[in-house]
């Protein structure tokens, strides 16, 4: 009697479960976190809602794998960022609107008591700050052209990140993400030839 080929099985599963988060991110993008549902997103895949608590239990479990998705699509070293590749990151944002807006209505939604992206968010801006204090000071030392501490720099830097993709978002022609980035890099002292 043969039970078929377990590993297939496994390669069949990893391949719905990413089917699944994708078409979670274009809910979670069409309608913000709250007004996503399983059953649209199952629909999306061809799944009863049942059949997709297969593969996630609950909708946070799901939230938590498109945010955990989203971060291995723009995973670097923090060893290996520069503040010229920020600019470079940012000019990558522009061009995938979608994932730019998911994260962007999920964050607005976290800042509520009780959303389930809350303690993710939370922990994430811990670690971006300190990423980019890390670079700021290879970059610059313990103080920037301008007099700040990397430290000070950074939470601003990270601001002008995320702010600039909502504005951008919002009305893309008439804000040219990149080149504001850019701009702010210059205000803190970065030569960009």
């Amino acid at each position: 009697m043969s039970y078929g080929d377990p590993m297939s099985a496994r390669t069949r599963s990893a391949e719905r479960r990413a089917e699944i988060v994708r078409a979670a991110l274009e809910v979670i993008a069409e309608r913000g976190y709250r007004g996503a549902s399983l059953g649209t997103v199952a629909e999306r895949v061809g799944l009863t809602q049942q059949g997709l608590l297969h593969y996630f239990p609950t909708k946070d479990a799901l939230l938590v794998a498109v945010l955990e998705e989203r971060d291995q699509w723009d995973a670097v070293p923090d060893t290996q960022w520069r503040v010229d590749l920020l600019a470079s990151l940012v000019e990558y944002n522009a061009m995938r609107p979608g994932i730019i807006q998911t994260f962007s209505a999920l964050l607005g939604e976290s800042v509520t008591e009780g959303h389930p992206a809350r303690e993710y968010f939370t922990e994430r801006y811990t670690r971006v700050r300190e990423s980019m204090a890390a670079v700021l000071r290879t970059e610059y030392g313990e103080h920037l052209p301008n007099g700040l501490t990397p430290e000070r720099a950074a939470p601003l830097l990270v601001a002008v990140m995320d702010g600039l993709q909502y504005q951008w978002l919002l009305d893309p022609e008439s804000v040219d993400m990149p080149g504001a980035f850019r701009d702010f890099l210059r205000l803190l002292g970065e030569d960009l030839g």
